[in-house]
């Protein structure tokens, strides 16, 4: 997607380990059983708003069939993801990355094209675009714009710190979103099964 701000790529963030789901999170089909995995939804997802997406994902496990990046630090969390997606990003002449964890399956085109557009509005000196829950106050780190000038400072967390992907980003470097519960359905995200069994009766009831 061209912008004033520069283009933007996507990278779905692929490399997490699934330990509290007990089994891969990518893999899931949660419309049923003829439908796409969560990793192929998302980057669908991606892939229709953005010139370019790659899967992030572990060293030496590759997503077959995916343009994929490679964490160069191991049990780094999401951070070694998106370090690796702003490196990339760069190197090809893009100005930021749109990272979108695999684990989303109500995220839409509408909420991300949003968040396209309110980064393309932010202040020049803004280094991360993302929602934030206006009920808890939580960022949503893992469906967020990130430029590729916020690079040192992921580089540095990646480095010393391993810290949280939402303090990465200095709070005063950030453009965020507020949303409230009528709209908090796409960043629900699978981290156990209950998560799965919550998102599997929503999708009941809706139908």
């Amino acid at each position: 997607m061209d912008t004033l701000r520069g283009r933007v790529a996507g990278v779905v963030l692929a490399g997490g380990l699934s330990s509290r789901m007990g089994r891969d999170k990518a893999l899931l089909r949660v419309y049923g059983s003829d439908s796409p995995d969560l990793l192929a939804r998302t980057h669908t997802l991606l892939a229709a708003l953005l010139p370019q997406c790659w899967v992030s994902c572990r060293p030496g496990l590759p997503r077959a069939g995916y343009q994929c990046i490679f964490d160069e630090k191991t049990d780094c969390g999401p951070v070694a993801g998106v370090v690796a997606a702003l490196r990339t990003a760069q190197a090809q002449g893009f100005s930021a990355v749109l990272a979108l964890s695999c684990d989303m399956p109500f995220m839409d085109a509408l909420t991300l094209r949003k968040l396209l557009a309110a980064r393309d509005a932010a202040p020049a000196d803004t280094l991360a675009t993302l929602y934030m829950d206006v009920v808890s106050g939580r960022p949503e780190a893992l469906s967020a714009v990130y430029e590729t000038t916020a690079l040192p400072w992921f580089e540095d967390s990646l480095a010393f710190h391993g810290g949280r992907l939402n303090r990465v980003v200095p709070l005063e470097r950030q453009c965020r979103l507020p949303y409230g519960p009528e709209e908090a359905r796409p960043f629900f995200n699978l981290n156990r099964p209950a998560d799965l069994q919550r998102a599997l009766d929503i999708l009941g009831a809706s139908h």
